[in-house]
């Protein structure tokens, strides 16, 4: 396991998939495009099962589970075979099972306060999130000289056209996107689209 989540690849795909049968031939499509990371959410009755798939039938991605919005998703979402966890926010009980879950994980922040809550308790990783909506990149570029220990993974309404302008940033180590796995892509099963997307999300970190 890398000791930073953030530096694994530049874009992070976050995936909700509604349909089981999807899960395994996502993740091999992300991989074929060179990123080996896939954050699937908890948004979805088989988001777990989803985990389990890809953690048995794709080691060579590594799975995580997003929308940990409780201290009980954590076990869960451990149990099920995730190898990381992301949280779109934070509290004191949910800081503390994630740091004792024994995989890496990223808390979410949204404002200068969460930030500083997060680095008190020991963890300079965070996700920003919703990262459009809360400022987006001029709000984190903001941050870096006050508080120039944090490092974020900024998701939530960021695109191929804006992501350069976040991972040009000295405080951001990668983005989230959804951008990677569209709803109708996935309907479709054309898991080479998917492949080309993730493809050109690599390249921004070239």
């Amino acid at each position: 396991m890398p000791a930073s989540l953030l530096s694994l690849v530049p874009v992070v795909p976050v995936v909700v998939l509604d349909d089981l049968a999807h899960a395994v031939p996502v993740a091999r499509a992300l991989v074929v495009g060179g990123l080996p990371v896939i954050e699937l959410t908890l948004r979805t009755p088989v988001a777990l099962d989803a985990i389990a798939a890809i953690a048995a039938d794709v080691p060579e991605i590594l799975v995580g589970a997003g929308t940990i919005t409780s201290p009980e998703l954590v076990g869960r979402a451990v149990d099920a075979g995730a190898q990381f966890l992301v949280s779109p926010g934070t509290t004191p009980g949910l800081l503390r099972e994630l740091a004792g879950s024994g995989v890496p994980f990223l808390p979410g922040t949204a404002t200068v306060s969460e930030a500083m809550a997060v680095l008190e308790a020991g963890f300079s990783e965070m996700k920003f999130f919703p990262a459009e909506a809360s400022g987006g990149a001029a709000y984190l570029k903001s941050l870096a000289s006050p508080l120039p220990a944090a490092r974020f993974c900024p998701t939530g309404g960021i695109t191929a056209t804006s992501a350069p302008a976040y991972l040009s940033l000295p405080n951001v180590g990668c983005v989230g996107g959804s951008w990677l796995t569209p709803a109708d892509a996935l309907a479709a099963r054309d898991w080479d689209r998917v492949a080309t997307l993730a493809r050109q999300a690599a390249a921004l970190g070239a």
